[in-house]
């Protein structure tokens, strides 16, 4: 027995070692697959988050520039309090220009917190017709046109790690 025992070299630890490595390996590399999973799922969550609390934010400005009062109150140039007049078509757009500081905050309960804070601006558009062929009829009638805005909104501030979502819609009023 002890001559037999003086001539093992060591090559069940030299297997077990490699087979050790290559199990490290294995869990290391489905550990990173895993960390990659969960931050695409919460990047994932956080654009939902964002475009709920944009899409409210939509929605109010929507409500807002349906009002009467509201449409009276829209600036002859330049904006104020979330409104702006019908813009240039050489400016740059308002939503693009990172000067642009007029946006409103949005008053919505359900905007969700981790979003950050929902803001929008409506833009007059002028008055377009409210249905196909309407602004053919002689004379004009008057129902035939109606206010029209654009509005952008935004959840989540710009430089910020958080998703940021930006909406438009344009409205017809009444």
């Amino acid at each position: 027995m002890n001559s037999a025992s003086r001539h093992q070299k060591g090559v069940a630890l030299f297997v077990v070692l490699m087979l050790l490595l290559v199990v490290t390996i294995l869990g290391l590399s489905s550990l990173r697959s895993t960390v990659m999973e969960e931050r695409m799922s919460a990047n994932m969550f956080d654009r939902s988050l964002g475009f709920q609390a944009a899409e409210s934010a939509l929605r109010e400005a929507e409500a807002r520039v349906a009002l009467a009062a509201t449409r009276a109150a829209v600036p002859g140039s330049g904006c104020a309090a979330g409104l702006c007049a019908t813009p240039a078509g050489s400016d740059t757009e308002r939503w693009l220009d990172s000067g642009f500081s007029a946006w409103l905050n949005a008053t919505v309960a359900t905007a969700p917190a981790a979003s950050g804070a929902p803001q929008y601006v409506a833009e007059a558009m002028g008055n377009g017709s409210n249905w196909a062929g309407c602004d053919r009829i002689e004379p004009l009638d008057p129902l035939c046109e109606s206010p029209r805005f654009r509005i952008t909104a935004r959840s989540g501030a710009a430089g910020t790690d958080r998703a940021q979502v930006i909406l438009q819609s344009y409205v017809a009023t009444p």
